[in-house]
């Protein structure tokens, strides 16, 4: 086997208990889960963000998106492609929404926008910042590339029990600046 063929398999059996650990949360997730991470946003009123519509077990972010909206704009993520960075197009909470690539929802009408701040959905984060996504680098790509912009702070939003010690971490695995859960805040970068 090859070192690449190994770092593969290594990241699908995280992923899977990964994956079974978020479920359980999912299941048990106590009411106002994103309270920590409103909080948090009020701090940046008027800042660009972007969050993301929740697929499958993901904890769920639309609250403090939608308190967020109130002061600045605030977007969603838009898969163009397969190798290609996301594109974030302006969201409300009374916008039109429609079936996006993987099932999660994307406005109507693209109006596209580059945030500054992005609240990343992931499967599993360790505390020093790493995170463990899905496997297609979408925000890694896009992180990379908003980063080479201008400062960029990506805040990793999961539930307690998605922190991982052992996670298998790349070279090309863009860092988060912060996590926040139902009952903490992380923070990994002044």
């Amino acid at each position: 086997m090859t070192k690449t063929t190994d770092l593969t398999e290594i990241k699908a059996a995280a992923r899977k208990a990964a994956f079974a650990r978020r479920k359980a949360a999912f299941d048990a997730r106590p009411p106002g889960a994103a309270g920590r991470l409103s909080e948090i946003l009020a701090g940046h009123r008027g800042v660009p963000i972007s969050g993301y519509m929740p697929i499958r077990t993901e904890i769920d972010p639309v609250p403090a998106m939608a308190e967020a909206a109130a002061y600045g704009p605030v977007g969603v993520p838009v898969i163009q492609a397969a190798g290609q960075p996301l594109k974030f197009s302006r969201w409300t909470p009374e916008g039109a929404l429609k079936e996006g690539p993987f099932g999660a929802k994307v406005p109507v009408i693209d109006d596209y926008f580059d945030p500054e701040i992005l609240i990343v959905p992931l499967v599993a984060f360790d505390a020093r910042g790493g995170r463990l996504g899905y496997g297609g680098g979408f925000y890694d790509r896009t992180l990379e590339g908003l980063r080479a912009k201008r400062p960029t702070l990506a805040i990793g939003f999961a539930f307690d029990a998605q922190e991982d010690s052992d996670l298998p971490l790349e070279p090309t695995d863009q860092p988060l600046d912060m996590v926040v859960t139902e009952s903490r805040v992380l923070s990994f970068r002044s």
